[in-house]
């Protein structure tokens, strides 16, 4: 299991020093949340391409970095955080009109591609693409609305893109990493693990003002040799 830290609860007066922090902590993945204050429902805006720059020189690079992008414009400012570094972008399904496309352009441009669902979307629209994809992420709550607790009804997405993705591998076909999203907490975190989840997204479960990510992690790690 890897875990993997959204910055979205850092405090962005010192995230250079967080993510110095997340890094001596061992963690080798960070998660970019970008919302355009557009497309999720609360209208949040985070950061753009210039903040994501930031991080991948102030990272190196050593650790990998993706960018979740809760946009209306995927499809044409894609391109912009490939330049500013990301190793792997991850569109939302239900925003990007021609996702087979846009899976080419990104590896096009030597860039891993990602899709990303909501909890309300079959996974009848996710699996077609499965052979060309590098990574498909599961949320677990509604993107941008607050307030929300872990989903534990996406159990059978999960389990059956786990599956799919098992096939396409075991068949000679790409390997397709399975991440979620969303409510991820040391008490859960065994949990979608046993689904077959290979990447865990968390935000306030590491970075949060009760301990260190350091010690936060740790916890994590016990849970997960339960």
């Amino acid at each position: 299991m890897i875990i993997c830290p959204s910055i979205l609860t850092a405090d962005f007066c010192r995230l250079g020093e967080t993510l110095d922090e997340a890094v001596a902590a061992g963690i080798e993945w960070i998660h970019l949340d970008v919302m355009d204050g557009n497309w999720v429902v609360n209208k949040t805006i985070t950061f753009g391409p210039a903040v994501v720059r930031s991080i991948r020189d102030r990272l190196g690079d050593d650790v990998f970095i993706d960018c979740h992008l809760m946009v209306t414009n995927a499809e044409d400012n894609w391109d912009q955080y490939v330049a500013a570094g990301v190793d792997l972008v991850i569109p939302h399904i239900e925003a990007v009109a021609d996702f087979p496309a846009l899976i080419k352009k990104l590896h096009g441009a030597d860039c891993q591609a990602g899709l990303v669902f909501n909890p309300a979307t079959s996974i009848d629209d996710v699996l077609p693409l499965l052979p060309d994809l590098d990574l498909v992420l599961v949320m677990s709550v509604v993107p941008g609305k607050g307030g929300q607790s872990f989903m534990p009804e996406v159990e059978a997405k999960v389990r059956a893109l786990r599956a799919a993705i098992d096939d396409q591998i075991s068949a000679g076909g790409r390997p397709c990493k399975l991440m979620i999203d969303g409510g991820i907490k040391s008490h859960n975190i065994a949990l979608v693990r046993d689904w077959g989840i290979e990447v865990s997204v968390v935000g306030s479960g590491l970075i949060n003002d009760k301990g260190t990510i350091a010690e936060n992690l740790a916890e994590f790690d016990v849970a997960l040799s339960e």
